[in-house]
């Protein structure tokens, strides 16, 4: 059977009749929410209307988009919110610390002039060339040997080594912005830089593989020490460094008075180059004031000349010569053999520099027996002439004395003692100072200290000694007797030309002086203190000494001859005395000398003569330091128009007869 649904069977589409097409625009749209209709997706039928193609909607992609610059903006607020506030004052530090650029702005250096006003030390326009070495890095050069490539352009100009600029241009500190590469340099120097500068800068512009390596580079304004009259003076003058710092002599003991005060100024910068549109601060240099000096400069030419003759021709280690008013204590000359010329001191001899006049001290000789003179005359334990009998060999302490030639007994005045020099008769002399040896000895001793032994002179001079003299009771037994003619104790050439100053002074000792005064940059002259002065021995004791001194240089038994001067009186002492070698501290060769005044009865200048350790000719003092005295106390007397007194000599006689 079949068995029969309850379902009914499905029903069949029957086509009805053909709806006439709307047109498109009769057509509805589709409502809210109501489902788009199913795009047809086969080729539309022949004859229909053309498809329309509907874009997607924007929003989405606007939302997008919109965030992503939400998020960007908001960054760049973060950002300037830590700039502008969290780390204002950090970005502000570093900001003011590339941007802005100090320098030193150099003063200028006071001059140093003779008495006259002549130049002796000034200084003229120079350049310190100075780098920012952050233009030399790769950063800025697109390269990595710009130090090196620069230096060896440089150094040929500066004179320095390449391995040095190098150095200084790639420093350990990457922020450095400023490094000087040399200082003090001519004009010249640096226009030869900048012209070279220029040409690569116009290179570069044409040639892309050209590379300006001096960009970088730029000048600063200074002043270079320059000393015109080459090696005169230059013991006193010393030099000035690298730095623009006294080195040594005048330079260095005024350098605070010579150098003034160096200004600064700070400036914006691009580039390396000044922003001329934004301000600066400048706070300006103050010049240093001008030093005088007590020296005449053409008698210090003299003097030099004088000395460094003789050394040559003496071929001696060196030599000194001192020209002071007596007067005043003014130095009219200091001069010193060998010298150096201060302009180029790579071509000086080390053993030169300095002032071995002030510096050196030695055993005086028989130029110090004025001094025992002066005390046996004070204390009135004899008189010029007093009868003295001088044999040939003189037995104290542990030694037996000698004078400097062998002789039968000679009977002498105190003033035949001192012109004939007689190391014996100068110790009978001092012997009289005392009931004993012992008080001889510190009767002695507080004369000496009296005329300056021991002391600084008070020139103040760098490095200058004070000589050694010891106390009485340290001297040992030889000492208490060659201490008298001038051995045992040392003492500096300006020392031992303040001594025959002071005699000269009729007995007043005035301290030595080689500054007049300052002018300051206001064109003001301030002179300098008024020097210390002491009484040593009395009027009348200077006056006598002064005579006897005339019997060394008149007399034909005197020792000082050739230090005659036709129409002057000429008081002197020669000197002869073993010289300590400093090499090896034992006595080798001699120290030759010879001091005096003129005129003798009206005494202006002291000059007084050193020469050390005379290898060739004679040693003696009045044979080769007598001359040298001669022909500055000329030039000296002339210089400063002193005239002849016209009165005749004292003749105090040398010798007594039994």
């Amino acid at each position: 059977m079949t068995e029969v649904s309850d379902r009914e069977p499905p029903r069949r589409r029957v086509p009805g009749p053909a709806r006439p097409s709307r047109p498109a625009s009769a057509q509805r749209r589709p409502g809210p929410g109501a489902r788009p209709a199913r795009r047809p997706t086969g080729p539309p039928p022949r004859g229909a209307a053309p498809r329309v193609i509907r874009l997607g909607s924007p929003r989405p992609r606007l939302r997008m988009v919109g965030l992503a610059l939400a998020l960007v903006l908001i960054a760049f607020v973060v950002r300037l919110l830590q700039v502008q506030a969290v780390d204002a004052s950090a970005y502000t530090a570093k900001a003011e610390q590339n941007r802005y650029v100090g320098q030193v702005l150099p003063a200028e250096r006071g001059e140093i002039t003779d008495r006259t006003g002549v130049a002796f030390a000034t200084s003229e326009d120079a350049y310190d060339i100075t780098a920012d070495p952050t233009m030399f890095a790769r950063a800025q050069l697109k390269i990595d040997d710009g130090p090196e490539r620069a230096a060896a352009l440089l150094a040929p100009i500066l004179g320095r080594q390449q391995s040095v600029l190098v150095k200084t241009l790639r420093p350990k500190d990457k922020n450095l912005r400023y490094v000087k590469l040399a200082g003090r340099q001519t004009p010249q120097v640096w226009k030869q830089i900048r012209d070279l500068r220029s040409a690569l800068s116009a290179k570069a512009e044409t040639d892309r593989s050209t590379v300006n390596v001096l960009a970088g580079l730029f000048s600063v304004p200074s002043s270079k020490r320059v000393y015109p009259n080459k090696d005169l003076a230059a013991g006193i003058l010393g030099w000035v460094n690298a730095d623009g710092q006294g080195g040594g002599g005048v330079e260095q003991q005024l350098n605070a008075t010579l150098a003034g005060k160096d200004g600064k100024i700070r400036y914006a910068q691009s580039g390396g180059r000044q922003v001329p549109t934004v301000g600066s601060t400048e706070t300006p240099a103050v010049p240093g004031s001008a030093v005088e000096l007590t020296i005449d400069r053409d008698i210090q030419w003299a003097a030099q000349n004088a000395i460094t003759e003789q050394v040559r021709k003496s071929a001696a280690d060196r030599g000194y010569v001192i020209v002071q008013d007596t007067r005043t204590g003014e130095i009219l000359a200091l001069a010193n053999s060998p010298g150096f010329d201060p302009n180029d001191l790579s071509k000086a001899d080390p053993g030169a520099l300095g002032n071995a006049a002030v510096q050196d001290a030695y055993e005086p000789g028989s130029t110090a027996k004025i001094m025992s003179m002066a005390a046996v005359l004070e204390e009135n334990a004899a008189t010029p002439l007093t009868h003295v009998t001088v044999p040939n060999r003189l037995h104290r302490g542990d030694r037996l004395f000698q004078d400097d030639i062998d002789h039968p007994t000679w009977y002498l005045t105190l003033n035949g003692v001192l012109a004939k020099s007689s190391n014996i008769g100068t110790i009978l002399a001092t012997g009289q100072l005392g009931k004993t040896q012992a008080e001889a000895n510190r009767v002695l001793y507080s004369y000496l200290r009296k005329f300056g032994l021991g002391s600084h002179t008070g020139l103040g001079f760098p490095g200058e000694t004070k000589g050694i003299l010891a106390p009485p009771d340290k001297w040992s037994t030889s000492q208490q007797y060659t201490i008298p003619f001038g051995q045992g104790m040392s003492l500096n050439a300006v020392q031992a030309a303040s001594v025959y100053s002071t005699i000269a002074n009729g007995g007043v000792r005035v301290e030595p002086t080689l500054v007049r005064g300052t002018k300051g940059p206001d064109g003001r002259f301030t002179p300098a203190a008024s020097p210390a002065k002491s009484r040593v021995v009395s009027q009348k004791t200077a006056k006598t000494l002064a005579h006897m001194l005339e019997s060394v240089v008149d007399d034909r038994e005197g020792t000082g001859a050739k230090a005659r001067i036709p129409g002057y009186r000429v008081a002197g002492k020669t000197g002869t005395a073993n010289r300590v070698d400093p090499a090896t501290g034992t006595y080798k060769g001699y120290t030759s000398s010879f001091a005096g005044f003129a005129p003798a009865d009206s005494p202006r200048i002291t000059v007084y003569c050193a020469i050390q350790n005379a290898t060739e000719g004679s040693y003696f003092g009045g044979q080769i330091c007598g001359p040298v005295f001669k022909q500055v106390m000329e030039f000296a007397l002339k210089t400063l128009q002193v005239p002849p007194t016209g009165a005749k000599a004292a003749n105090l006689p040398v010798s007594f007869t039994p």
